[in-house]
């Protein structure tokens, strides 16, 4: 049985939080998560990837993916196998177009799985399978923007680019 002075710290702590969990700042909807400079993102990045065999940088061009990521975020990729593709992931793909790109995966289709940005309205037409598929997005560096100067000053290589844009 509890005494009374363990309840009232029991109390005392629950409201502690409670008061903790009101002041913190909540995201609204369409806001960009916090963010630094793009020289710092690529440096962290291509830290991660160091001596790992699977793993590849590449910088995000388009906004269709946010408030999770947008324009000039840093990504890492994973290569996966196909099969291993599951609903929720974000699926780095080389489109119809030749377009190499960044959408989550909503379903599994005939001949593989459909992806969809999450701002846009209609699902990309291209299927995503073993042929096409480059990796999942493992990790996500989210930076202020472009600054070619920065990078060539910190000697950071150029990555590529892939597109979060609206649906081809």
């Amino acid at each position: 049985m509890l005494s009374k002075t363990s309840i009232s710290q029991r109390l005392l702590a629950s409201a502690a939080l409670c008061a903790i969990l009101a002041a913190a700042p909540a995201h609204a909807a369409g806001t960009r998560p916090t963010a630094v400079a793009i020289d710092a993102s690529l440096s962290d990045a291509l830290a991660l990837v160091a001596n790992r065999p699977g793993l590849s940088v590449v910088r995000i061009a388009g906004e269709s993916m946010l408030p999770y990521f947008g324009d000039d975020t840093v990504v890492v990729v994973k290569k996966i196998d196909a099969a291993r593709v599951r609903v929720g992931m974000i699926a780095v793909y080389v489109n119809r177009f030749g377009d190499k790109v960044a959408h989550r995966v909503i379903g599994a289709v005939a001949g593989g799985w459909q992806v969809k940005g999450y701002n846009n309205d209609r699902p990309d037409t291209t299927v995503v399978n073993g042929g096409n598929l480059l990796g999942i997005v493992y990790a996500t560096f989210n930076s202020v923007g472009r600054s070619p100067v920065a990078i060539a000053a910190a000697n950071l290589p150029a990555v590529e680019t892939v597109y979060a844009a609206p649906a081809r």
